[in-house]
């Protein structure tokens, strides 16, 4: 919905859209990010977002034991 009046998008409830999003914005981390971040320090339960090739791994591991 627009305000015809300032051409700014409010929601039917008058929130404005625009507001919010800016303010999302600069919040801060989203919340996938902050588990992307999580799984790269070695936080539990987030094995999906994170980047290690568990095969180099594996063989990392098993090279070095013999």
């Amino acid at each position: 919905m627009m305000n015809r009046e300032k051409d700014i998008p409010f929601t039917s409830a008058g929130t404005n859209i625009n507001e919010v999003k800016q303010k999302n914005a600069e919040a801060g981390l989203s919340y996938n990010e902050v588990k992307a971040l999580l799984a790269k320090s070695g936080g539990r339960g987030t094995s999906i977002y994170s980047d290690t090739d568990i095969e180099e791994v594996k063989q990392d591991i098993h090279k070095h034991q013999h």
